[in-house]
């Protein structure tokens, strides 16, 4: 409460190098505190959130580090700082592609900045990677039903009193390997879905979030009682 009752004193400037000095201490929970309490006296002030965006983004809170982000952009739409906070979010929850996408808006911005250019280069890098890391998996596990096939026609062959048609067995280790590569596609889906899942609101907010709407409508509600 003493805590609160001097940030509560101090100015939006104060507030700011207080959070930019807990950063540097990497105690980023009250960083946030800081850059929070400073950005309620300065609403407006767009490298309050693009910091407190960072310190987000360090406690691996992804959703809010983004959100804060796009606040920037918004704030400051014509500035470098949003769209490279984006990229960092983006980044760190492997979409590559959006990160490309904001770490050339902020390069538009700022063409000389060498971090924002190593990191359009790592990031480019990254993309091309796991791009063909997701076009390989399922062909990988494809391969894998097929060694698997083949194991069995072996094994088929070498302990059966009358081995399987190997019509047959061919057919098995086709379907084996089907199966293979819908196990891998279905991988490469649910990793994308994990992704989407790191910048996706936690479901403790959702529920204050539709609590609040409840409130609203509730008392929305009674006043059109009490009109009537």
């Amino acid at each position: 409460m003493e805590n609160a009752d001097n940030n509560t004193k101090q100015t939006p400037e104060e507030l700011k190098d207080l959070g930019n000095q807990a950063v540097k201490n990497q105690k980023f929970a009250e960083a946030v505190l800081h850059y929070s309490y400073a950005i309620k006296l300065d609403p407006n002030n767009y490298i309050l959130y693009s910091n407190r965006s960072y310190a987000y983004l360090k406690m691996l809170h992804f959703y809010s580090a983004l959100e804060d982000a796009n606040k920037t952009i918004q704030l400051n739409p014509t500035g470098p700082k949003g769209y490279f906070r984006k990229g960092e979010v983006e980044y760190a929850t492997k979409h590559y592609g959006d990160a490309i996408k904001s770490y050339e808006q902020a390069l538009y911005f700022l063409p000389q900045d060498e971090t924002v250019k190593n990191a359009l280069i790592k990031t480019s890098a990254a993309y091309m990677a796991d791009k063909r890391t997701t076009e390989q998996i399922p062909w990988v596990a494809a391969g894998i039903g097929i060694i698997i096939g083949v194991i069995l026609v072996i094994l088929d062959y070498l302990y059966t009193t009358k081995p399987t048609h190997p019509l047959l067995m061919a057919f098995v280790t086709i379907i084996i390997s089907i199966i293979g590569y819908g196990l891998g596609k279905t991988f490469c889906y649910y990793d994308a879905c994990q992704r989407d899942g790191l910048i996706q609101p936690p479901l403790i907010y959702v529920s204050i979030v539709e609590d609040d709407e409840n409130d609203k409508t509730n008392k929305d509600d009674n006043s059109r009682v009490k009109l009537n």
